[in-house]
């Protein structure tokens, strides 16, 4: 028997394992990565980001709306929420709106795209008719409904721009005819430049470079030609310059990007660097909210184009960068969505409606930040304004629905199990059939591939 000398069982020593060496695959960093690519592909990332990014502008939006105007209402002997009032109301409208768009199928949607055309056209042209239509701060776009209420017809002029310039380019492009330059342009660009011109009728520079934008959105989504986007680029280019340079308050403007005094010779640039002053008062944080002091009669139009001034100021700079985050990921949601769809309409409406948000979010921001001239344009789902909020409202709602009918995502959708009420089967005994969970999973029509990488 073999021991040691003491007679006691000799100690057995344990074998040192080596420690094993973290592979550069499976790096924390590396796997963290991969677990956000992994959830940024799923199918159902688009419908959250615009969903819930959409949701979050509104009601931070109404938040700032109520705390940026209540001084103006006070001015004007008004409750201190009258104008919060006025945007909730717009926001429950919108949202039904919201609701009603995201459920309703394309082909319904391509059918409203005439009537809302005509109904859009026929009123921008009824907004210059003597004692119908009303004029606010110098610009002739807006109709009375009554008491304090106004509507703005050519806000809805986007939305009809983008539906039925969409339809009608899905049309072509089924029939092949895409190729041909005139069949590109016409009636496209003729009906853009009817809308243009009774926009600018009313002189509202602004919402007419919104239309501009969505147009050339839709070309460039068609394939148009580099020779021909850069013709309809430059007439454009020419008549915004003409009118432009036949009238001093947009030339005033104009030479109001980067000024750091209010007044600078004959140029009043009050607004513009009052916003510059409310965004260097912010700091990181902001002053807290409600607690700005451009917003005592030193910022005019502080709840509807300036909104984003006063948000930098009470919220600071973290609060701008998070209203920048949310639009950043509304916009990537709605080029996931129209990049990723087979239906050629379904990619022409998605590109246009995040055409227009994004091009409006950056000319009103850009404006703020004195890189850009003042046109005169909300922020969307942010700034004060039924007329605005209730149509992009609309065209989120399109996003939404776009993004549930992609296939990946409604197989998805339907293979999902409702957390909370079982589907009681009828009768009771022998008779009974078992339960089942009330899923949409036997609607569902079979997922075709989605095109995701």
């Amino acid at each position: 028997m073999s021991g040691s000398r003491t007679g006691r069982p000799p100690l057995q020593r344990s074998v040192r394992r080596p420690t094993p060496s973290v592979s550069y695959r499976d790096h924390p960093v590396r796997r963290l990565r991969r677990r956000l690519k992994k959830a940024w592909d799923r199918p159902l990332t688009a419908y959250y980001l615009i969903l819930g990014g959409s949701l979050l502008i509104t009601v931070l939006g109404l938040v700032m709306v109520y705390s940026a105007s209540q001084i103006k209402a006070l001015q004007l002997a008004l409750p201190g929420s009258y104008f919060f009032r006025k945007q909730f109301l717009a926001a429950v409208i919108g949202g039904g709106l919201m609701f009603a768009a995201a459920r309703m199928p394309v082909k319904l949607h391509r059918a409203l795209a005439y009537p809302i055309l005509a109904g859009a056209v026929f009123f921008m042209a009824l907004v210059q008719v003597p004692g119908i239509g009303m004029a606010v701060n110098g610009n002739q776009n807006w109709i009375s409904l009554g008491g304090s209420f106004q509507i703005q017809p050519s806000e809805f002029g986007k939305l009809a721009l983008v539906l039925w310039g969409a339809d009608l380019i899905a049309r072509k492009h089924d029939k092949k005819l895409l190729a041909q330059w005139k069949h590109m342009l016409v009636p496209l660009v003729p009906v853009a430049f009817l809308l243009l011109g009774l926009i600018m009728l009313g002189g509202d520079m602004g919402t007419a470079i919104i239309l501009t934008a969505i147009l050339f959105g839709l070309l460039w989504l068609a394939g148009a030609p580099t020779r021909l986007f850069v013709g309809v680029l430059s007439i454009a280019a020419a008549l915004g310059a003409i009118l432009i340079k036949t009238s001093d308050n947009r030339m005033n403007r104009l030479a109001c990007i980067g000024a750091t005094e209010p007044v600078s010779g004959t140029v009043d640039c009050y607004q513009a660097v009052h916003g510059i002053y409310a965004l260097a008062s912010g700091g990181l944080f902001g002053s807290g909210l409600g607690a700005s002091v451009e917003k005592w009669g030193q910022l005019p139009e502080a709840h509807t184009d300036f909104i984003f001034a006063v948000t930098g100021e009470e919220l600071g700079l973290a609060g701008t960068l998070s209203v920048l985050a949310l639009f950043a990921a509304l916009g990537y949601a709605g080029i996931r969505v129209a990049g990723r769809t087979e239906d050629p309409f379904v990619r022409y409406a998605a590109g246009g409606v995040t055409t227009w948000i994004t091009a409006q979010a950056v000319i009103n921001i850009g404006a703020v930040l004195g890189l850009l001239p003042i046109a005169g344009v909300p922020l969307p789902l942010f700034s004060y304004g039924g007329s605005a909020l209730l149509p992009t409202m609309f065209a989120i709602g399109l996003l939404i629905a776009f993004a549930r009918d992609d296939p990946a995502a409604r197989a998805a959708l339907a293979a999902r199990q409702p957390r909370f009420g079982r589907k009681r089967a009828r009768g009771s005994g022998l008779g009974r059939q078992p339960r089942r969970w009330n899923t949409m999973r036997r609607r569902a029509p079979a997922a075709r591939p989605s095109g995701e990488r």
